[in-house]
């Protein structure tokens, strides 16, 4: 008796990663949260698209949007009462306007809480934004200087 078989088509490998991809992550995390802090993570989202066209978008430690240019810029976490934007190297980073409100007393992150109803101060935060892919870039080629010499 013969076995009754069907037919699966197979998607391909890059349909599946783009079905997984970190840009759709993020897209289903501002739809899934549906509030102000979903239109304030697309805002934010924004706006480093802007400032930094290239920006490669990641999603890592189980649900944390990054977005990262020779390392990591920053992160967009949302929480009940606020989308905190995570600078990795914030600390040695020049913030003129004040924009750096919380996690200011450790030695090397920097983070911008923005709460229900805050104005986003555009040029300020791109101007941050392109600084810390100026520091990441500068940091890549010295890493890569100091391989050359060795």
């Amino acid at each position: 008796m013969k076995k009754a078989t069907t037919s699966v088509k197979k998607s391909s490998a890059s349909e599946a990663k783009s079905e997984s991809s970190p840009s759709r992550h993020i897209d289903a995390r501002i739809k899934e949260l549906g509030d102000w802090r979903g239109e304030t993570l697309a805002r934010i989202r924004s706006i480093i698209k802007q400032a930094v066209p290239e920006v490669v978008e990641e999603w890592k430690w189980r649900g944390v949007p990054v977005w990262e240019h020779d390392g990591i810029i920053c992160t967009g976490e949302t929480y009940k009462a606020v989308v905190k934007m995570t600078f990795a190297k914030g600390a040695a980073l020049d913030d003129p306007t004040d924009l750096f409100n919380s996690s200011l007393e450790g030695n090397t992150r920097r983070a911008i809480d923005f709460h229900q109803g805050d104005k986003i101060d555009e040029k300020a935060l791109k101007a941050l934004i392109r600084e810390a892919v100026a520091l990441n870039t500068a940091a890549r080629a010295a890493r890569s200087r100091k391989k050359k010499s060795a």
